[in-house]
């Protein structure tokens, strides 16, 4: 006779395998009506009930349709009289994924509770640990370097691409702060109108931590008879794989005596 472990296991294996199958009804069953499942994706705040819960798998069954697999490669299984939880590691992505990073794991915890004798699965957790690359300080000074060639040659898109759709950034001028890509892109396009525009970023510095970044050095825009040094901050997140800017912070350093922004200063070597 089996063990409740040991039931649990099986109850784990055959949704594992439903998933994999892209099988909406054995992933369905034995979860609990008010299941609350913290998946990868948002919402932060959990799925909540069975109705929610199913919504979420279809489009992942069509990722998976792309060649991803979803195999459990540990398990192991707690069980009490009526509650219990067990905790895996799966295999979880494409093999194109899996070349990138062969270590990568997804990792799953499961509580489960017994009703009218037989398990039910009441909370899922599935989550993949942070991985930023050990060069992400290249990464940001890549994309400062990339910025100064695309203001260079005039490349709006490419500029608004590595910035995130919620930036906020404090420009030089006013108004007080530009919220959103679609603001800062204005700003950008002006600056661009000048002809023979460029930007370079002496004296660039970068931390990075996690998925965050912060940079900051001066900025050098020439264009056809006139040359300006600013300071500027800029923070990032990595997100999908990539960094996008999600604050900038220009200035002008201010003349106490006179109460104008001095635009020729240099930094002192």
């Amino acid at each position: 006779m089996k063990t409740d472990e040991q039931r649990i296991r099986t109850l784990i294996e055959n949704w594992a395998e439903a998933v994999h199958r892209g099988d909406l009804e054995g992933v369905l069953a034995d979860h609990a009506e008010d299941i609350v499942m913290y998946d990868v994706p948002p919402p932060h705040q959990g799925v909540r009930g069975i109705d929610a819960y199913r919504e979420t798998w279809p489009p992942f069954f069509e990722w998976q349709a792309s060649g991803a697999v979803f195999e459990i490669e540990s398990l192991e299984v707690t069980a009490g009289d009526d509650v219990a939880f067990a905790h895996a590691l799966l295999r979880c992505g494409t093999e194109r994924e899996f070349a990138e990073d062969p270590g990568n794991r997804l990792r799953l915890t499961i509580g489960l509770r017994k009703e009218e004798g037989r398990w039910v699965v009441t909370h899922e957790h599935h989550s993949f640990p942070l991985t930023v690359p050990a060069d992400a300080e290249r990464e940001i000074r890549e994309l400062h370097e990339t910025w100064s060639r695309q203001t260079a040659a005039g490349d709006l898109d490419g500029m608004m691409a590595t910035i995130a759709g919620d930036v906020v950034s404090y420009e030089h001028e006013t108004p007080l702060e530009y919220r959103g890509v679609e603001a800062v892109r204005e700003v950008c396009a002006r600056g661009l109108e000048t002809p023979g525009v460029t930007l370079d970023n002496p004296g660039l510095t970068v931390l990075t931590r996690d998925d965050l970044a912060v940079a900051w050095c001066v900025n050098v825009v020439r264009g056809e008879g006139f040359e300006t040094w600013s300071r500027a901050t800029r923070i990032f997140r990595r997100g999908g794989g990539r960094w996008l800017m999600v604050h900038q912070h220009l200035s002008y350093p201010q003349d106490l005596e006179t109460g104008q922004a001095r635009t020729d200063l240099r930094p002192q070597v």
